[in-house]
C-alpha cells in the first residue's frame, strides 16, 4: 500500500474494541502521520462508547470525551486507507460495500494467530483482557506501518 493516510478499525457498533484500539494507535509513535478513526457496520445514531470500554483506557490514562460511534460508508474506502476489522467474518460483509478495497483481519496483519475478543456485554475482566491484547497488538501494528518489513501481511506493504 504506498501512501498509507488513515487507518480505520471497523467493528459492528464502533463502541468497544473500535475506539479502544483507534486511541492505543493515536497515541504510538508513527514514522509517518495517519488519521486514525473508528467506524461500525451497524451504527444507527451516533452512540457513545461502551462504559466499562471507557474505564479500561482511563486506566491507560487515555480519555475520549465526546467520542461518537459513526458508520463505515463507501467514502471511506480509497487507496491510501487500511481498513482493518478484528475477525474475519467482518470482512465478507465490508467486502460487499460499494469500493471496499484494503480490508484486513488486525491479527493477521501482526501475525497474531488469535483475534481479539469482543468484551462486549462481559465482565470488567474481559474487557482488561481485551485491552492488554489490543495494547499488545496495536503495538505491533505501529511497528509494521513504521517499517513496512516482510513480517506484516503481504499485499499491503509500502511500495518501493
Amino acid at each position: 500500500m504506498k501512501n498509507l493516510k488513515k487507518v480505520i478499525f471497523v467493528g459492528k457498533r464502533a463502541t468497544c474494541r473500535e475506539p479502544m484500539a483507534m486511541a492505543l494507535l493515536q497515541r504510538e509513535d508513527l514514522r509517518n502521520s495517519v488519521d486514525v478513526e473508528a467506524k461500525g457496520l451497524v451504527v444507527l445514531f451516533p452512540e457513545p462508547m461502551n462504559p466499562k470500554a471507557e474505564e479500561v483506557l482511563a486506566g491507560y490514562g487515555i480519555a475520549m470525551p465526546g467520542y461518537r460511534a459513526n458508520p463505515l460508508t463507501p467514502e471511506d474506502f480509497s487507496e491510501d486507507t487500511l481498513i482493518l476489522t478484528f475477525h474475519r467474518d467482518l470482512i465478507e460483509k465490508v467486502m460487499e460495500m460499494e469500493g471496499a478495497q484494503n480490508v484486513y483481519v488486525l491479527t493477521e496483519v501482526t501475525g497474531d494467530e488469535l483475534e481479539i475478543i469482543d468484551p462486549y456485554g462481559g465482565d470488567m475482566i474481559q474487557y482488561e483482557i481485551c485491552m492488554e491484547t489490543l495494547n499488545n497488538t496495536i503495538h505491533k501494528l505501529a511497528e509494521c506501518l513504521n517499517t513496512m518489513e516482510a513480517q506484516c501481511t503481504p499485499g499491503w506493504e509500502q511500495a518501493d
